[in-house]
């Protein structure tokens, strides 16, 4: 399907060569690695990496161009019975393992260090400043983890890397040595679960979130004290979520299930990407979007974001969770696209699937605002 990409002249282009590179661009550059610059990347588990000496692993980060000045994302790998080196940074992480088992040690001089054991699925926050290493506890195989951090507007910020690794601060209200600060907590208040570490991220239980749409649930987490923030989702198969859109910056990666996201820039038509567990989204800053599931089992996602992509009102709701009917920007399932079902309809169609939306579609009905 065509799509406009904003792509104009090279005369024009060349006016602002010099404002397209950036402190952090190039810092990436200096550490030896690429940058994918990929709103879909097909498997996490099989993207290439290359060296990362500073780390002691291996590494590539990928980051579409409408994020890149909000959060990031990469891909590490730990080598088989080996660490990366201890590092500590001026800007937050929050990491997803999505393959072996391990361990990570944090400390600082404020307090005792602390070490937790992680295995695939396993999700946590990395407290800002504090040092860390992560290490395989395998012997005979890798262990691969994907990371979304604010790093892009501190290195723009500060452009001097060894500031940025290497100041020695503590930020005690967010980190001080606790010797439970990694444990697997089950404390929720409304959406948000208050933990720093999740053991299990592909099985975690969640909360019902009708306002989403397809039934399912989600759960939210701001880890480590910090301003990133994350979420998951499930929905049930046979059925798809709501479209809506956001700012800038949120990393989308699939846990469990199968099935496809549309993805649109306003007034144009959808572009479709398929996925799997391994499967990572990114939707460009204001971008429509809409996941559905074509498989035989729930699909679930995790988003790792900062709060800029969540634009709110003024109660503090995320406008992705409001109709456009009222100012908000999240589409009702009333008002969709015909090209909305009739795609879903022909992809399940393939799989031996009819939809199983009519529940949902009548559960909008009651608290459907009036269209202006």
């Amino acid at each position: 399907m065509a799509e406009k990409d904003a792509t104009v002249s090279d005369e024009l282009a060349s006016k602002f060569k010099t404002e397209k590179s950036s402190p952090y661009v190039r810092w990436v550059a200096a550490e030896g690695l690429d940058i994918i610059g990929a709103h879909w990347v097909p498997d996490l588990n099989e993207v290439e990496l290359k060296p990362w000496a500073r780390r002691g692993g291996r590494g590539v980060y990928i980051n579409h161009e409408a994020s890149r000045t909000s959060n990031d994302c990469y891909v590490c790998e730990i080598p088989t019975g080996g660490e990366l080196n201890p590092q500590r940074q001026l800007f937050e992480e929050m990491i997803l393992i999505l393959s072996g088992n391990g361990s990570t040690s944090v400390w600082n001089d404020a307090g005792q260090k602390v070490t937790f054991e992680w295995g695939p699925g396993s999700m946590f926050a990395i407290p800002l400043n504090t040092w860390h290493q992560h290490f395989n506890g395998s012997g005979s195989a890798v262990a691969r983890f994907v990371s979304s951090t604010n790093a892009p507007p501190i290195v723009n910020l500060y452009d001097d890397a060894e500031f940025v690794f290497n100041t020695p601060y503590d930020f005690t209200a967010k980190f001080a040595g606790e010797p439970d600060y990694f444990a697997d907590k089950d404390e929720v208040d409304g959406l948000l679960l208050k933990t720093n570490f999740v053991a299990d991220a592909v099985n975690l239980q969640l909360i019902s979130a009708k306002e989403r749409g397809a039934g399912g649930g989600h759960i939210r987490f701001s880890m480590a004290r910090g301003s990133m923030n994350s979420h998951i989702s499930q929905f049930p198969t046979a059925t798809y979520k709501k479209g809506h859109r956001h700012g800038p910056g949120a990393h989308v990666i699939i846990l469990s299930g199968e099935g496809f996201s549309l993805m649109w820039p306003e007034g144009e038509e959808p572009h479709r990407y398929d996925w799997q567990p391994g499967s990572l989204i990114v939707p460009p800053n204001m971008w429509y979007h809409q996941h559905f599931n074509t498989g035989t089992e729930p699909a679930r996602y995790l988003a790792f974001k900062h709060e800029g992509v969540s634009i709110r009102n003024a109660q503090g709701v995320p406008k992705a969770w409001i109709s456009q009917r009222i100012g908000g920007d999240q589409i009702d399932y009333v008002d969709e696209a015909p090209v909305v079902r009739d795609t879903f309809a022909a992809a399940l169609a393939k799989n031996g699937l009819v939809p199983q939306m009519d529940s949902a579609y009548e559960a909008e009905l009651p608290d459907l605002p009036p269209k202006s």
